[in-house]
């Protein structure tokens, strides 16, 4: 077992000695897991993923069961139970959660990655032919910015709910050396927020690079623990490589730029993403992929996007939504989910991350935002 594994297990061998020899979750949890399973029942107007799939049949089978980094169905559910209006309604504690909590992950990650059924298993890990990838926009008309982004956990240590202070630190020191081995275009800077001094924090801010603690659906889950311990953002010289340390995923590898140069963005992304692979190992399921905390960002966890202007279809919500849902994107506001479009600019992104490609993931998105312009400039 290595140093990292040992640390990382170290929740585990004191869980299982306070706990009975069969790792079941405690008493006091089991009570907790009742009464949020009653306020749930009687929720009539909760429409959440986790309200639709976790009947009694499976919450008997699943509340006593605690993983070995000692997390139970109550780290899995609590945020669901106290934010009635999620859409989704949960989140995993570690790794093994996916696994051991199955009977409640599987049908809600069908339901959200429509089409990813739980008899899929999703493919290996292929960035593809990068050449591919083009300029969307050269001419400067429509593109406003791109940006493609992955989440990763790195493998050995649980997710927030499961993390102790000192993993957080040990984490960040063992992020923050391994990307201050990246050379050429991805070298750069990290900064910690633990003791950021105002200037540096107003600079990141102002550059919209600066990640604020978590909402409230992370709040219940426990994903904020210790903050600011442990959190910190990297960003290369010129500002077009971006990684979040211990935000909602122990990494969040950002590549982006002004313009339409969808290439450009993606063979940083993905020169960046092998780079740090070789450095430290990312948590992956034979099944879902690249695994992370929340069960809506797995497999490729890749997700393509540029902020356009399409003022005609803009007038249009109905066309634009019909030719996005083709070609399988996600139009958003200006500012993500739940925003307006300001100035007709939207967010739109590619929508499928499990049971396809990196590529195809990608080139969804590319094909999908072509023929969006190619209507705008015949409308």
């Amino acid at each position: 077992m290595t140093v990292v594994d040992k640390v990382a297990y170290g929740r585990s061998v004191e869980a299982s000695q306070e706990s009975s020899s069969t790792n079941m979750a405690d008493a006091a949890t089991i009570a907790k897991l009742e009464e949020g399973f009653k306020k749930l029942e009687a929720a009539t107007d909760c429409k959440s993923l986790l309200k639709k799939y976790l009947t009694k049949d499976i919450f008997d089978s699943l509340k006593a069961k605690k993983t070995g980094l000692g997390a139970t169905l109550l780290d899995v559910i609590q945020s669901g139970v106290e934010n009635l209006d999620s859409g989704v309604g949960i989140y995993a504690p570690d790794a093994e959660a996916y696994s051991l909590f199955a009977p409640l992950f599987d049908p809600i990650i069908e339901d959200y990655h429509k089409g990813f059924k739980q008899t899929d298993k999703h493919p290996a890990k292929d960035f593809g032919d990068v050449s591919k990838f083009i300029n969307v926009d050269p001419e400067g008309t429509f593109v406003i910015s791109t940006r493609v982004r992955c989440g990763r956990s790195m493998e050995g240590y649980p997710f927030n709910p499961c993390l102790t202070e000192a993993q957080y630190k040990e984490m960040e020191e063992k992020v923050s050396s391994t990307l201050s081995g990246l050379e050429g275009e991805l070298k750069g800077s990290y900064f910690p927020l633990t003791g950021m001094t105002k200037e540096v924090q107003q600079k990141l801010i102002d550059d919209h690079f600066l990640f604020k603690e978590g909402d409230r659906f992370l709040q219940a889950a426990n994903a904020c623990r210790y903050w600011p311990a442990g959190r910190g953002i990297y960003h290369n010289d010129n500002k077009t490589f971006l990684v979040w340390c211990n935000e909602e995923d122990h990494l969040r590898i950002i590549s982006m730029q002004m313009g339409g140069d969808l290439g450009q963005v993606y063979r940083r992304l993905v020169s960046a993403v092998n780079d740090i692979e070789k450095r430290v190992p990312f948590s992956h399921h034979d099944r879902l992929g690249f695994l992370t905390f929340c069960p809506t960002n797995l497999g490729t966890t890749v997700r393509a996007s540029v902020h356009i202007k399409l003022p005609k279809l803009a007038a249009n919500r109905e066309k634009l939504e019909e030719v996005a849902a083709k070609f399988s994107l996600q139009v958003r506001g200006t500012r993500g989910e739940h925003t307006e479009a300001e100035g007709g600019i939207y967010d739109i992104s590619n929508k499928r991350r499990m049971g396809l490609t990196e590529f195809q993931a990608v080139k969804e998105m590319q094909d999908g935002i072509l023929e969006l312009i190619k209507i705008e400039k015949e409308m």
